[in-house]
C-alpha cells in the first residue's frame, strides 16, 4: 500500500501538467470566503499546499497578503511565476508540518484540495495556532459527482477493474447531495466553532487527450505501476474515442468549509 507521505510527493513530478489541466476553483468561492470571514484588502492569509497557485492567484487578486507554503519545489516554482506580479505574496518551499509559524498571527488559513495531505495530528492544531482569535480556517475540497457523461463513467469502470486491483466493483460517482458535509476534524479539536459550508457544482468538457492528461495529474493514477497505468490509459482512450466520440463531460462539486477559531 502506498502511504500518504509518498503519494503527496508525486504531484511535483510534472508541475506544468498539473497547472495546465487541473480545473481550478469557481471565482464566487473566493468572494464567499471574503464575505463570511470578513476579509478585506491587506488581510494576512496563510495558504497550506498552494500547488501551482490556482487558489493563490484569486486570493492575491482580492488584495490579500499571502504566505503560501508548498512541499514541492517544482510546484512552488510555477506558483512563483504566476504570482510574480503580486509583491504581497510569498511562496515558501516546506512541508507545513515542519514550517515554523511566524510571531504575527494570520487572519485566515486557507487550504485548497491539500488539507487532507497534511498529517492529521498536526493540521487542525497548527492551523489554530497560526490564527488570531476569531480568524478562520477555510478548507476547499473537490469531488467528482454524478452527472456529465454518466454512461461513460459507468463503462470506464471495466478499465479500472482490469488494470487497478484496488478498484471496488461497480464503483459509481455519488450524487452531490450524498457527499457528506464533514467538519469532524475541527469539531473534535475544541479550537474552532461550528462550520459553515458553501457548495458549487459545474460541468467541464474534455477531449479524450485532455481527459487522459487530467487523470495523469491525480496521485492514484501516477502511483500505478507503469504497465498497469499505460494499459489503463489505453483502455480509457479506446472507450472514449470508440463509444463517446472523443468527448467526456465531468461534473465537479467544490466545497468550501469555513470554521472560526475560538
Amino acid at each position: 500500500m502506498t502511504d500518504r507521505s509518498s503519494l503527496r510527493g508525486v504531484f511535483d513530478e510534472d508541475a506544468e501538467l498539473y497547472d495546465r489541466v487541473r480545473p481550478g476553483y469557481p471565482g464566487v468561492l473566493f468572494d464567499d470566503l471574503a464575505a463570511v470571514a470578513g476579509l478585506g484588502p491587506g488581510a494576512r492569509v496563510l495558504e497550506i499546499g498552494c500547488g501551482t497557485g490556482q487558489a493563490t492567484v484569486p486570493l492575491a487578486e482580492r488584495g490579500f497578503r499571502v504566505t503560501a507554503v508548498e512541499l514541492g519545489p517544482s510546484m512552488a516554482a510555477v506558483a512563483r511565476r504566476r504570482l510574480a506580479g503580486f509583491p504581497g505574496v510569498e511562496v515558501v518551499v516546506c512541508a507545513f508540518e515542519d514550517w515554523p509559524l511566524p510571531d504575527e498571527p494570520f487572519d485566515a488559513v486557507v487550504s485548497a484540495t491539500a488539507f487532507h495531505w497534511v498529517d492529521p495530528a498536526v493540521a487542525v492544531v497548527k492551523s489554530a495556532d497560526a490564527l488570531r482569535p476569531g480568524g478562520v480556517l477555510a478548507v476547499v475540497g473537490t469531488h467528482h459527482v454524478d452527472g456529465g457523461s454518466r454512461a461513460f463513467f459507468a463503462d470506464v469502470q471495466e478499465c479500472y477493474e482490469r488494470f487497478d486491483p484496488a478498484t471496488p466493483p461497480g464503483l459509481r460517482p455519488r450524487a452531490a447531495a450524498l457527499v457528506p458535509a464533514d467538519s469532524g476534524e475541527t469539531d473534535r479539536s475544541g479550537r474552532f466553532g461550528p462550520a459553515v459550508f458553501h457548495r458549487y457544482e459545474r460541468e467541464l468538457p474534455y477531449t479524450t487527450t485532455e481527459y487522459l492528461d487530467l487523470l495523469l495529474s491525480y496521485s492514484n493514477h501516477r502511483a500505478l505501476p507503469a504497465a498497469r497505468r499505460e494499459g489503463l490509459l489505453a483502455c480509457i482512450r479506446a472507450l472514449a474515442d470508440g463509444r463517446y466520440g472523443g468527448r467526456v463531460v465531468k461534473r465537479y462539486l467544490t466545497e468550501l468549509r469555513i470554521t472560526r477559531r475560538l
